[in-house]
């Protein structure tokens, strides 16, 4: 067995002494002997070749500098399609890429709860990494990430793509620098996207036997599964994903850290949120109804999540879409379904993927924006930077991801510290007027599916302190408890010091 896959079987996954003594991942070499260099094409590995890695695939393919070399999924049949489209070789188990000296860097698009370690493993294995939101399932595991990253020689991007539209840099000067819309108050940002059950089995789903079930739990708790699809519709339980906060929502609130914090909050002061999973009965068990307030050192932040339709019996379009929600508490105008409002003294600046407008205080439009082909810019900036050798030309570097990903772990946290819902304790946690005005129409949107606000949970104010990454003050506990998980024997993510 080679050296650096012992490394991974067995070191990283030991005890924290163990790691912490023998510096980072010092039992094991680089894969190669020498960096990428500026005339060499970047041999590129995805990891998780569903959906996702479809895409991210094709971007590779295109991007200038790299190569597509091989591709892993537990289920082998993804990883045998995709590497049959691009003529590179295919794996069930990640740890055969990592091990192999022909891979330099690794595009980690895996289900949520496998980011972390994989980063850590590719690491380990001296491989420079790409690795999808969200970054961590868990605040604690991004935070090992950051640590061993900035331990590394290695280049660690994260995969918010909308950091490389060059709208974003438009949107900043319009805001920060020419005040056109004056000072910021706060802002409310929006996912009202539709989906659907995802049904509910009787008996655990059988999995063929092209698929390594254990290698694709990982880290996570061996539970049955009891909805209908093994892929995607793991992002809606919690033992391997992290709901719509943790899948549009990052990217949604990074986003609001660049554009309107300018990256000058790392992760809020304080949380209140509430939300449940309300008219499907299904096997799912993240939220598909969640709004929560963010408190900052500069100004607020609210967001709210829905994944039900306009009214129960709203019919598909052409297209099969349904309308969702909207939120306007107290604008002129709707906030966008997939976006975020800046709310300003003199008016509005609506963001979202691809484009954004400002609005007066009366809602007439003052200014667009357009964004550009974000995907393939975001890829070629990960390429350059390898490179180059040089990760000061990330757009997103992988501390920015954890940042980012940190606003969606705790939203859900205080979802699981929810309890009774309590109308009047989330009014009183804010006082800026357009939280209970949020708050009801959220309500008033439940109505005609006959859900009541109580069928909800809510939580007390969750105080948190972005130097330690913990919660502080009378609830502490309660918060604390979800800042790291219990993993199983064989795929523990080990403690990295910060020195």
């Amino acid at each position: 067995m080679p050296h650096s896959q012992i490394d991974r079987r067995t070191f990283l996954a030991g005890t924290a002494a163990t790691v912490l003594s023998s510096g980072v991942f010092a039992a094991s070499a680089p894969a190669r002997s020498t960096f990428v260099a500026a005339n060499e094409e970047v041999r590129v590995a995805i990891l998780g070749a569903g959906w996702r890695g479809g895409q991210l695939a094709e971007a590779f393919s295109t991007a200038n500098g790299c190569r597509l070399v091989a591709f892993a999924d537990p289920d082998e049949t993804l990883s045998k399609a995709l590497a049959e489209k691009y003529s590179a070789t295919a794996h069930s188990d990640l740890r055969k890429v990592l091990d192999d000296p022909n891979v330099d860097a690794v595009v980690i698009s895996t289900c949520n709860h496998w980011h972390c370690l994989a980063t850590l493993w590719a690491l380990d294995a001296g491989k420079d990494v790409y690795v999808e939101k969200p970054l961590s399932h868990t605040q604690w595991e991004g935070r090992q990430v950051v640590n061993a990253a900035a331990k590394s020689d290695r280049i660690v991007a994260f995969g918010t793509q909308q950091r490389s539209d060059p709208l974003q840099a438009k949107a900043k000067k319009f805001l920060h620098e020419e005040k056109a819309l004056g000072k910021i108050k706060y802002v409310q940002a929006n996912r009202l996207g539709t989906r659907a059950s995802v049904g509910k089995r009787a008996t655990p789903l059988k999995l063929p036997k092209t698929t390594d079930y254990d290698l694709w739990l990982g880290p996570a708790a061996d539970q049955p599964i009891l909805r209908d699809k093994l892929h995607y519709d793991w992002h809606w339980d919690f033992n391997t994903g992290s709901g719509e906060m943790g899948n549009w929502g990052v990217h949604i609130l990074d986003d609001i850290r660049n554009v309107a914090y300018q990256d000058s909050v790392t992760t809020p002061k304080s949380i209140v949120a509430a939300g449940g999973r309300v008219v499907w009965n299904d096997a799912a068990n993240s939220p598909n109804v969640h709004f929560a307030f963010f408190e900052t050192e500069t100004f607020p932040t609210m967001i709210t999540i829905s994944n039900l339709p306009r009214t129960p019996n709203e019919k598909a379009n052409k297209k099969g879409k349904q309308r969702g929600w909207s939120v306007r508490a107290g604008m002129p105008v709707d906030g966008p379904a997939s976006g975020y409002v800046v709310v300003c003294e003199g008016g509005y600046y609506l963001g979202q993927r691809h484009k954004g407008r400002a609005v007066d205080l009366q809602g007439k439009t003052i200014q667009t924006f357009k964004g550009g082909d974000i995907v393939p810019l975001h890829v070629q900036n990960f390429v350059d930077s390898v490179r180059a050798r040089d990760a000061g030309m990330l757009n997103a570097p992988v501390e920015m991801g954890h940042h980012s990903t940190g606003w969606a772990n705790l939203a859900n946290i205080a979802f699981h510290a929810g309890a009774t819902y309590n109308r009047g304790q989330l009014d009183s946690a804010a006082s800026l007027e357009a939280w209970p005005l949020l708050i009801d129409e959220m309500e008033q949107q439940l109505a005609p599916f006959n859900v009541k606000p109580d069928q909800l949970v809510s939580s007390p104010v969750l105080k948190h302190d972005p130097a330690t990454e913990q919660f502080v003050g009378e609830h502490a506990e309660l918060g604390n408890q979800f800042l790291k998980r219990t993993y199983r024997e064989k795929f523990v993510v080990p403690e990295i010091s910060k020195s």
